[in-house]
């Protein structure tokens, strides 16, 4: 029986739903061709990115309805979801960071949709409720994206996302009523907030307020960095710096420790590479019309400002050291030749810098795994920072003056727990440790090193019960990124410590693109090399089902956004390689990314269709343009936020109809798009354990898992 859904009769859904004789909306094709350098490439399904359009409406309505009807008929959903939320139910701790005066820190009580701001003035003292999002919308769905408290810690300058969109507005609230002031700044995007020492007002970025109708796909471009003064409107904010004659500019701003500075990190992409340079302030005052002094403009290298004292700015960069330097750079002769090098470069990758209680802490990865060293201000080592284990450190912030920072630690094993550490006796101490329902003792983590197509060597971890026997038949995840600086390092997440709960065994592959291994690394996987992320997954694939891990019906695939692409092309390339994928809001449509939104941004990565060569070699992976008939490929379930205006819901649309469309086997092919969610950040804790468990149910139906 079919039921027409859209008003023009554009699709149909059947009622039939199971893995064998299940039917798709039926999805309308258009005969639209695009010219790119001399050759024809078609394009059907186009009409699918207008959002707006009720047929875009209609299609995702249907979609669902099919999803929706498959999910629920799966035994796997109750029980997964069940363990899952199980899992998720403990109390979580964010990093403490004091101002003010006073330390602030986030806390879950374990099913809360949003963790809660809280502060005190010293760490024994009970602490009170800073800022509750949870208050902001009833189906937590308003989300925090930032919170600075003020330099006398009286008030907050906070951040709100709705439906997961990456758009802000930025308010302030007074901390010991609990009230908002008037103010109140909008059209904010991919920007903090930096006080001013005097307290009164701080520096943002923002864009023009865009065009009706286009707010979640039209393309972002001159950001401008401006100066808001407490108690005054938006429109009377200064405008303190802009680049008319490059859109692609955008700002961060951040406030020295001595309020002398503010070191404005300039960028063009999402990549690591950005130029530098300093806005003078007077007596911790913003002075209008204050002259912007540009330090270095290559944007060859990363240039993160750590810190000053006066005149010599401290800067980490990987300019001339793949892996990292950290440099100091003098304002009264800034150029390149007078770079003097403090903490050279090393084997180990830098990853992280901060200055704080008069030394250098310095994050590094090995292998992965994270290292934490401390030097003295002239750049001498002092002493390693003894972590836990082998896994993920992150935090050691704060400011010169500081005796004290803290840091949180975990591993595929261990769920996050957050220590102090005193900076000058180098004595760590537990802040928080939560307490789980995952009993770590019974698992175990192993790092594994595999060897790619081209000879590359490259680090996986492994997690799963102990006692796991090597006999190919263990139902495996395999998750990776692959992309944009970013690396994969071993966390405790409940998507993983679910699936080991249920028997399973969990991967995170360190493929290149990332920054496990330096600049190199990472650009050994972009542009023209990309291919390379994709020859690394699948490396890591072969190894594990040669190794008897497990087999191809068995293993799993899953990556989000730059991962998502991963998912799409080795799925591609070669579907009989895996049982199962879930590509989460992923790029798929490589020819047209840098259309939408911040999507210019990623051509550092990918190159953009608009250069003949990088053009090539980006249809010959483009997971939209591959997929291909006549072949079998896995069960399939690709997902995506209906207000997701980081990676546009489109290229998952159109994904799924190329899919639905080919004669790709009788494995289910399905789409889950979440309403009022976007690209994954602020997403309510509801509805993230409703999605992730769907997944892990997905993998277990696929592999007929019995899940009690």
């Amino acid at each position: 029986m079919k039921n027409t859904v859209a008003a023009l009769g554009l699709i149909a859904l059947a009622a039939s739903i199971s893995a064998q004789t299940l039917s798709y909306p039926q999805t309308r094709k258009v005969d639209h061709h695009d010219t790119y350098h001399g050759q024809r490439v078609a394009d059907p399904y186009r009409w699918l990115e207008d959002d707006n359009s009720a047929d875009t409406k209609a299609w995702v309505k249907a979609q669902n309805a099919v999803t929706d009807k498959f999910l629920e008929a799966m035994p796997q959903r109750l029980p997964t979801r069940k363990l899952y939320t199980e899992l998720y139910n403990y109390e979580k701790f964010g990093i403490p960071f004091k101002e003010g005066g006073r330390y602030f820190w986030t806390r879950n009580d374990g099913l809360q949709q949003q963790s809660v701001y809280y502060t005190a003035a010293k760490l024994g003292d009970k602490p009170t409720v800073a800022l509750d999002p949870n208050r902001l919308s009833k189906d937590g769905t308003v989300a925090l994206s930032g919170f600075v408290p003020s330099p006398d810690g009286k008030l907050v300058a906070y951040g709100i996302a709705a439906s997961g969109s990456d758009w802000q507005t930025w308010k302030l609230r007074d901390l010991a009523s609990g009230k908002d002031l008037a103010d109140q700044i909008d059209w904010v995007k991919f920007s903090s907030a930096s006080w001013t020492p005097d307290g009164k007002g701080f520096f943002y970025s923002r864009y023009d307020a865009p065009a009706p109708g286009v707010a979640l796909t039209g393309a972002n471009y001159f950001q401008k960095l401006y100066y808001h003064r407490i108690g005054t409107p938006q429109s009377a904010d200064q405008l303190v710096f802009e680049n008319k004659d490059d859109k692609q500019w955008g700002f961060g701003a951040e406030v020295s420790d001595d309020g002398s500075l503010v070191y404005l990190g300039i960028w063009k992409g999402a990549g690591s590479k950005n130029a530098l340079a300093v806005l003078p302030l007077n007596k911790g005052s913003y002075v209008a019309g204050s002259k912007v002094q540009i330090i270095d403009q290559s944007f060859d290298a990363q240039y993160q400002a750590v810190g000053n004292d006066g005149n010599m700015v401290f800067v980490k960069t990987d300019n001339g050291a793949s892996r990292g330097r950290l440099i100091a750079i003098d304002l009264k002769k800034p150029e390149r030749a007078n770079w003097k090098t403090l903490i050279a470069e090393t084997a180990d990758t830098m990853t992280s810098a901060h200055a704080v209680g008069g030394r250098f802490l310095m994050g590094y990865l090995r292998d992965a795994s994270t290292l934490v060293k401390v030097h003295g201000r002239d750049g001498s080592f002092i002493r390693d920072v003894q972590l836990p284990g082998v896994g993920s450190g992150a935090g050691f912030g704060g400011k010169w003056t500081d005796t004290e920072t803290f840091f949180s630690y975990t591993s595929l094993t261990t769920p996050t727990e957050v220590w102090r550490y005193d900076v000058a006796t180098g004595q760590a101490s537990v802040f928080q440790k939560p307490k789980t329902p995952f009993e770590a003792e019974q698992f175990e983590t192993r790092r594994e090193f595999i060897t790619s197509k081209d000879g590359t060597k490259l680090p996986i971890f492994i997690a799963h019960k102990k006692g796991l026997k090597l006999d190919g038949n263990n139902p495996t995840v395999l998750y990776g990124y692959g992309g944009f600086n970013s690396p994969m390092t071993p966390t405790y997440g409940i998507t993983a410590a679910t699936w080991m709960k249920m028997g399973g065994v969990y991967v995170i592959a360190s493929i290149r693109g990332g920054s496990e291994y330096g600049e190199s690394w990472h650009e050994a996987g972009t542009k023209l090399k990309k291919q390379n992320v994709f020859d690394d997954f699948i490396a890591s694939a072969e190894w594990l089902i040669a190794k008897k891990y497990t087999q191809p019906s068995k293993l799993a695939v899953n990556g989000g956004s730059n991962g998502g692409l991963l998912v799409g092309a080795v799925v591609n390339q070669r579907p009989e390689l895996f049982g199962a994928a879930v590509p989460q809001v992923g790029v798929m449509d490589m020819l047209r990314f840098h259309k939408f939104t911040i999507g210019w941004a990623w051509t550092g990565d990918y190159g953009s269709s608009e250069d003949p060569t990088e053009f090539k070699a980006l249809l010959a992976y483009s997971p939209l343009h591959n997929v291909t008939s006549m072949r079998n490929y896995p069960a399939i379930m690709v997902t995506t936020g209906d207000h997701d205006d980081r990676v546009v819901p489109a290229h998952s649309f159109k994904y799924t109809a190329a899919l639905q469309a080919a004669d790709t086997g009788s494995a289910p092919k399905l789409i889950r798009i979440e309403t009022a969610a976007g690209h994954g950040a602020g997403k309510p804790t509801s509805k993230i354990i409703e999605e992730r468990a769907d997944m892990l149910a997905f993998f277990a139906n696929t592999f007929k898992l019995d899940i009690k």
